[in-house]
């Protein structure tokens, strides 16, 4: 039986900044408890398991297609925090950033399970994350998004106080059925 290749779809990338802490600030929607908890050296694959849940309509595929030694390598480096999101106890979201420089923190992944959109989270979690990463005092955050991204991702980041300093065109080549499955057996 032939491999199936899919074709790459293509993306018009942002690419964003914050030079100073967000202003606003938002209550946790009424009746959910929710909990943004470090995941220092965070087991591979709850990670996966986090990335799939919130990237798969988004078309993430990147952290996927890693060995396992090159994920290892990239989150359990010094310079990357993942934090998750739990809502009424169960994993909802989680964001990751890496401090690239002295000046620069990068966040790098954020975003929502299914049973977590629409439940007004999304504004809260995302200024959490902010707070959490203006607390080592950088010069600027740096945000990409695309066009493949949640349709309102551009408009909140805005909304927070990012900037768009860049665009760019680009493609994303989707999972295959057959990478899918290896990604399962692998846990």
């Amino acid at each position: 039986m032939a491999k199936k290749t899919l074709a790459a779809l293509p993306v018009q990338i942002t690419r964003l900044e914050m030079t100073a802490p967000p202003k606003a600030s938002l209550s946790i929607p009424v009746n959910i408890q929710a909990a943004v908890m470090r995941a220092p050296k965070i087991p591979l694959p709850f990670y996966r398991y986090l990335y799939r849940q919130v990237g798969a309509r988004w078309q993430w595929v990147d952290r996927l297609r890693m060995s396992d030694e090159e994920l290892t390598a990239v989150l359990h480096n010094e310079r990357n925090d993942v934090s998750v999101l739990y809502i009424n106890g169960a994993p909802a979201g989680f964001f990751e950033h890496c401090r690239v420089d002295e000046e620069t923190i990068e966040l790098s992944h954020f975003g929502l399970i299914e049973h977590a959109l629409g439940l007004g989270i999304g504004k809260w979690f995302l200024l959490q994350a902010l707070y959490a990463l203006w607390l080592s005092n950088p010069v600027r955050i740096v945000v990409t998004t695309n066009n493949l991204d949640h349709p309102r991702a551009l408009q909140l980041y805005q909304m927070f106080g990012f900037s768009p300093v860049s665009t760019a065109q680009g493609s994303v080549t989707p999972l295959s059925d057959a990478e899918l499955l290896e990604i399962i057996k692998r846990g």
